[in-house]
């Protein structure tokens, strides 16, 4: 029985068994063993979906339900087809309502779950919202504002010379000494020292001249654990918020996102907040030549390693994108000549209601007790800031209906944010022994059975295939719209992405890739993970900044 079970599927390890188990039960006699087997590898052969009509011919039993072959718990109407023939044929001992309960959960779930179609229309209403902000007259209403960065220039590897780079887009802040050079054979090369700062929960929620300040302390300590506080080194500043740009080295900020809300910078220039704290300081001087988004930090730095880099993206704490748009239709900037990256700022997508019916009750209560409710939907339902909230008001669903944790939930359980992003990776990465799922459930005070730690990973695993799969829609209408406005009947291109869930989550990164390739039938994609790309990307462009500026001055 065992080889007819396809040994690739995600769920392999719970499903054969508990699949196993029925068809292996003592209380089924040797010939009815041999019936269901014979049933299950018929199919499992054939199709999943004849499984579901074998059930409803029999008795509607399922309310005529029929599962999806894409079903993650594909495996449930089988199991429960076991139930309904050993009724059928008479026997004793009655299996136990578990298959009943894993219907239940499994109808719970199935609201997760994206079809084509579905993903279809995600990237066409970002196509038309992308569309939307580049021209003047609809910017201002776009939900995706798609911001010019005034980044048109790569590095071509002449770029030489010593940068900082600082990188603030999440609770922590990097400090970053670059060293662009040449290697002995010329080539050229980047090495990087780096140190991490958090940041306290006072300095993102109170004034801009504190976090601004702190900012420049963090920089001042670094300047003297390298011994170079005496050189004014260029200094490029990865700052990853909504901005508009009205240089290189200008940016209004928008609005905060990610938990920040320092008040007095938004509507201000960043660069000048900077300056001025460094100014207040006085033990050190700095020029900062160059402020980006760390989308277009990361796609700069990865353009290093490969030349056919044109997009940026990030799947962290937050989730933004940024790509070379045409020139002639970057309506907010004057030319029309070459290309120049554009920040989609994409987390806003849904703000004016183009997800309204995807989102779900979870993404609701999310939305509803964050700081910042109504804005940066597309965001909440893709990024490492949310998805462990996501995961616990499913489990608390579960527990609500009595069909987890024998409808108990501990006290830490109840409380909002105990379930961290962090322990979705780790539950999603369990070998199959379920140790590390119990030992997360454990620590939030719930004793977990085996069939409980099963279904805590099918939420986990739910959660954030739907995460990948919003994404991944959303990549694949920013790399469709490329290749039509450059007419070409076939694109080759590279994307750079960086970020935690995409780095460290164990199933996230093939799920997101393959569904840009599913709906992006005509383009060739290769994508590379960036490495330090926030800072490293930083100093490249300002190293690329500072080329241009000599070379205007010699003209």
């Amino acid at each position: 029985m065992s080889d007819f079970l396809p040994c690739d599927c995600e769920l392999t390890p719970v499903f054969t068994r508990r699949l196993l188990h029925v068809v292996r039960e003592e209380t089924l006699g040797e010939e009815l063993i041999v019936d269901i087997q014979i049933l299950l590898c018929f199919v499992l052969l054939k199709n999943m979906v004849v499984c579901g009509n074998f059930v409803a011919e029999l008795g509607g039993e399922l309310g005529g339900c029929l599962w999806s072959v894409e079903s993650p718990l594909c495996f449930f109407p089988i199991v429960f087809c076991c139930q309904v023939v050993q009724e059928n044929m008479f026997f004793v001992q009655p299996l136990t309502c578990l298959p009943l309960l894993l219907l239940q959960v499994e109808q719970i779930l199935s609201e997760f779950r994206l079809n084509k179609e579905d993903l279809k229309e995600i990237m066409e209403r970002m196509q038309h919202e992308m569309d939307r902000g580049l021209r003047i007259e609809t910017h201002e209403e776009a939900s995706v504002k798609m911001l010019p960065t005034y980044v048109c220039s790569t590095p071509e590897g002449s770029e030489v010379g010593d940068f900082l780079a600082l990188d603030l887009g999440g609770t922590n802040f990097r400090v970053m000494l670059v060293i662009v050079g040449e290697d002995e054979e010329r080539s050229w090369k980047v090495e990087t020292k780096n140190q991490m700062y958090s940041i306290p929960e006072d300095a993102m929620t109170g004034t801009a001249e504190m976090l601004f300040d702190y900012i420049a302390e963090c920089m001042s300590d670094f300047l003297d654990k390298h011994h170079i506080k005496h050189k004014k080194l260029p200094l490029g500043f990865t700052f990853s918020f909504p901005v508009r740009h009205e240089d290189i080295d200008k940016g209004i900020l928008i609005n905060w996102t990610k938990g920040f809300k320092a008040s007095g910078a938004e509507g201000n220039n960043i660069v000048g907040l900077l300056r001025d704290a460094i100014k207040r300081r006085g033990d050190f001087e700095m020029d900062v030549v160059a402020m980006v988004n760390d989308t277009v930090a990361t796609m700069i730095s990865c353009y290093y390693e490969d030349r056919s880099c044109e997009v940026g993206m990030i799947v962290g704490t937050g989730c933004n994108a940024c790509y070379m748009e045409e020139m002639r239709t970057v309506e907010l900037v004057e030319g029309e000549e070459g290309r120049m990256c554009v920040n989609t700022e994409w987390g806003a997508f849904g703000d004016n209601g183009e997800l309204e019916e995807f989102r779900l009750e979870y993404d609701r209560v999310v939305d509803e007790t964050s700081i910042n409710p109504g804005h940066q939907l597309y965001e909440k339902v893709i990024s490492g800031k949310y998805m462990g909230e996501l995961v616990r008001l499913v489990l608390m669903k579960l527990v609500n209906e009595d069909l987890l944790f024998n409808g108990e939930a501990s006290e830490q359980l109840k409380t909002r944010g105990s379930f961290e992003t962090r322990f979705v990776s780790q539950v999603e990465s369990d070998t199959g022994d379920r140790k590390q799922i119990y030992n997360i459930l454990s620590s939030l005070g719930v004793l977990p059975s085996e069939l409980d730690c099963d279904i805590v990973r099918l939420v986990c695993e739910s959660v954030s295939t739907r995460s990948a799969h919003m994404c991944g829609a959303g990549l694949a209408g920013v790399i469709n719209r490329m290749r039509e406005r450059r007419c070409q009947e076939a694109l080759k291109i590279t994307v750079g992405v960086d970020g935690s869930v995409y780095k460290l989550h164990p199933c996230f990164r093939d799920k997101f890739h393959k569904i840009v390739r599913d709906l992006t039938p005509h383009c060739e994609i290769t994508f590379i993970q960036s490495e330090e790309g926030s800072g490293r990307g930083a100093a490249l462009i300002s190293a690329v900044a500072c080329k241009m500026a000599a070379c205007m001055l010699t003209q």
